[in-house]
């Protein structure tokens, strides 16, 4: 007889021992030590053995436990890109309005009370943990180094209009050849980000790129941030900006000082790294179809629905520095707030942000993706075979 099964004939026999009067309990007990193989006395203390009190877990009882919590608050965060949990306590009061679950009022409430640290519970099971790292094609552009002023302070950025740019090269695992680059602009004030894609990084490609952006922001450009690649640094860019009225400021960051455009390099894994990834994109027929995909649902769903932080304070304390953040907003909700913002600007901003459904947005995303990589993967095929 094994363990378990000594233990199912134990519970079994207890309850009739402990009722049982005394030439019963010697009935009982032989037989019990006969069957068991036990030593009298041992048999004795476990038919006698009072029952362990559970103890009650310490503190007050679950709240977040249900299973229609966990299922609609993995969703919204897988719906979201993965996002922080900070960002999505935040995100999901704009959210749970498209959320077509039938949701019970209870875990509505609760997903509205929920704390970032909860989330964080919650979803430690089911978290993303690695993410590969992509190659660094910043090539210093040295002949216009001295007529391009380095911004060593922060400009007056009380209000929008003010923008970092950076590239990315979506390259694989090698810069030889021709390739598709991703430009990318942030607004230093809302965070309002635009991305193109443009076939290699030449000058034209990329003036008319940042054309194409200038034309859809809802505020003008004043300043116009880059770093020392060569796509920036070139007459071209800064006949752009300097013959023009009004003016643009142009400048850049010091060399090997990725911090001096640190709001534009955060959104090369947020905007373009998460929906790109780190493939080779070496066929120009991709470039239509990633630039329709940027200039529709990736900028509205980005910027009306992904809420993001602001460095409000910084102060060093010793050899640390201490940092205060204000709670998140997206950039729609910083320009809707900002008063340098038309009303005409205003009101067009709030009719486009009433017709969107980020659930919607989401699923068309996916679509154009798979249309996307279905094509890169033919060219791989291809390039292989050759």
């Amino acid at each position: 007889m094994g363990k378990d099964e000594r233990y199912a004939y134990l519970k079994a026999v207890k309850e009739r021992y402990c009722q049982a009067d005394k030439k019963s309990k010697t009935l009982i007990l032989d037989e019990f030590c006969h069957v068991c193989g036990y030593n009298r006395k041992y048999a004795i203390r476990l038919l006698n053995r009072k029952r362990k009190r559970v103890r009650k877990r310490p503190g007050r009882k679950p709240v977040y436990r249900s299973e229609e919590l966990v299922i609609a608050l993995k969703r919204i965060w897988l719906a979201t890109d993965q996002m922080c949990s900070k960002k999505l306590v935040a995100a999901i009061p704009l959210w749970l309005p498209f959320y077509d679950k039938g949701l019970s009022d209870e875990t509505t409430d609760k997903l509205l009370s929920v704390s970032a640290a909860t989330i964080d519970r919650l979803l430690a099971a089911i978290r993303i943990q690695s993410r590969p790292k992509g190659l660094c094609t910043t090539k210093p552009g040295s002949l216009l180094r001295n007529q391009i002023p380095i911004r060593t302070h922060n400009w007056d950025i009380s209000g929008p209009g003010f923008m970092e740019a950076d590239t990315v090269a979506h390259c694989g695992n090698s810069i030889a050849g021709d390739f598709i680059w991703s430009l990318t602009l942030t607004d230093i004030h809302s965070g309002w980000t635009e991305c193109r894609a443009t076939w290699n990084n030449g000058a034209k490609g990329v003036i008319e790129q940042i054309k194409n952006i200038e034309k859809g922001l809802a505020f003008p450009l004043k300043g116009f941030d880059c770093d020392n690649g060569s796509e920036f640094l070139n007459h071209h860019l800064l006949r752009f900006f300097t013959k023009r009225k009004p003016k643009i400021k142009f400048t850049r960051s010091r060399p090997y000082k990725k911090n001096d455009n640190a709001h534009v390099e955060q959104k090369n894994w947020s905007f373009v790294r998460q929906l790109l990834g780190y493939d080779r994109l070496d066929n120009p027929r991709l470039v239509e179809l990633i630039n329709n995909l940027y200039t529709n649902e990736w900028s509205l769903y980005q910027n009306h629905f992904c809420p993001t932080f602001k460095l409000i304070e910084k102060i060093r304390i010793n050899s640390k520095y201490k940092k205060k953040y204000e709670s998140p907003h997206t950039p729609y909700q910083r320009l809707m707030a900002s008063d340098q913002i038309t009303e005409p600007k205003k009101k067009q901003l709030q009719a486009c942000h009433l017709n969107l459904n980020p659930f919607i947005l989401k699923q068309k995303i996916e679509l154009k993706l798979k249309g996307i990589f279905k094509l890169v993967k033919v060219t791989t095929n291809v390039r292989q075979r050759i």
